[in-house]
């Protein structure tokens, strides 16, 4: 079987799960800045399948170093401990590999994989924990109460800011980039509403496209949207009032 075939790359997936540190980057405040991610031209996208799918070791090695960790932060959104999200990863890794085969390329690979990932990761939860709902990725998390003060837009004309945000391009790098800020930002992320820290994690984080979010997590193109204004509003506030305090 194919699998075995892995088994020298399959140390690297214990590897990164054992070393998966989360690393924070900087929150994009427009979207648009993100079209430049798209989906990698079909040929490449053609040839890697095809190196998967003869079982070079090396390819499958590259995959597992440029998604593990994005995997575990997902997979942790569903289940209730890292060692069951480690298990959800690994049982991912395995299904590419025994699946490949038949991956009818209808969407980008990463897609498929991250499709496989977060099925496992849902029955798992809920498996974990029955009582709990999984399947809200779609629902009140685009709703609920302003998760910016409405009083900051009373300007004229109507809607617009009265109280601005401050622009932290004026802040001296470091502080921006000091390890209390990097600690604030990513206890804020872990706070964040499971949906908005899935859309938020694969967007800005990743770089998916919106297309490639909805694909994978099975939301609208609306609700996308909506949960990603929401996580980065929630962010961007939790920064602002830390270095606005200091």
């Amino acid at each position: 079987m194919r699998h075995m075939s892995y088994r020298l790359a399959w140390h690297s997936v214990r590897y990164t799960l054992c070393a998966g540190a989360v690393e924070v980057e900087a929150v994009a405040d427009d979207e648009e800045t993100r079209s430049h991610a798209a989906t990698p031209p079909a040929s490449a996208e053609g040839l890697l399948v095809d190196a998967l799918r003869g079982g070079d070791e090396r390819v499958f090695a590259s995959l597992i170093d440029k998604h593990t960790s994005a995997m575990l932060r997902l997979a942790s959104l569903y289940v209730p401990t890292r060692a069951v999200a480690e298990e959800v990863v690994q049982e991912t890794w395995l299904a590419v590999v025994r699946g490949v085969d038949s991956f009818e390329e209808r969407s980008s690979l990463r897609t498929w994989i991250f499709r496989i990932l977060l099925n496992k990761a849902k029955s798992s939860g809920l498996a974990e924990r029955r009582n709990l709902p999984l399947d809200d990725l779609d629902g009140g998390e685009a709703e609920g109460p302003p998760v910016v003060d409405p009083a900051r837009f009373t300007g004229l004309p109507r809607g617009y800011w009265s109280s601005p945000p401050n622009h932290w391009d004026e802040l001296p790098e470091e502080r921006l980039l000091a390890r209390e800020t990097l600690a604030l930002v990513e206890r804020a992320m872990e706070s964040l509403p499971r949906g908005q820290r899935a859309v938020f994690e694969l967007r800005d984080l990743q770089h998916w496209t919106a297309a490639e979010v909805c694909e994978a997590l099975g939301i609208t193109a609306a609700n996308q949207r909506v949960l990603l204004h929401r996580a980065r509003a929630r962010l961007r506030t939790s920064v602002e009032e830390y270095l606005d305090a200091r």
